[in-house]
């Protein structure tokens, strides 16, 4: 098997069909799983140009092809800051959230390497923490959090549902 390159960057605006084209297909996978996630129109397109405007699009390539879309906000979440329950950390963070996957790429440990991608961007700026938040019944991602030794710190509320929240600190 060919090694492959996997890089993370930050979208730009000719992403953004490439983009929304990933996050229907999460939106309809979420919606055959029997998930309420993502089910009552957001993530849309315009919170892609939203994000690409404000610098936390990210796409993770693979061979230079969008394969992993991710929203990386840097210490600005409003709905983290009643958390029931409590972080680990109040100092800087990143807030990881939108993670969807080109179905092309599923089912290949993607998101496993985005976390990775994730965590040197987090360093590398010099950031405590990662901070992310996933429905209760996204086993996938419950699961990805887990086996990369994120802590499970309470709920929040977001997006109109109750959310498993979760911190990893970095540095």
């Amino acid at each position: 098997m060919n090694s492959t390159e996997t890089k993370l960057r930050k979208a730009e605006t000719e992403d953004k069909n490439i983009i929304w084209g990933i996050l229907q297909q999460a939106i309809e996978r979420r919606r055959q799983d029997g998930s309420t996630q993502w089910q009552q129109g957001y993530p849309n397109l315009g919170t892609v140009e939203n994000d690409i405007e404000k610098e936390a699009g990210y796409v993770m390539t693979i061979d230079e092809e969008v394969a992993v879309y991710v929203a990386l906000i840097l210490n600005d979440e409003p709905a983290y800051n009643n958390i029931e329950g409590a972080w680990l950390s109040n100092g800087e963070f990143v807030v990881v959230h939108r993670v969807a996957v080109d179905e092309r790429f599923a089912g290949q440990g993607m998101v496993k390497k985005l976390f990775d991608h994730i965590e040197e961007f987090t360093k590398s700026k010099g950031i405590q923490s990662i901070k992310v938040d996933t429905n209760y019944d996204n086993t996938a991602m419950l699961k990805i959090l887990e086996s990369k030794g994120y802590a499970y710190c309470g709920e929040v509320f977001l997006a109109g549902g109750i959310r498993k929240a979760f911190e990893k600190i970095i540095i």
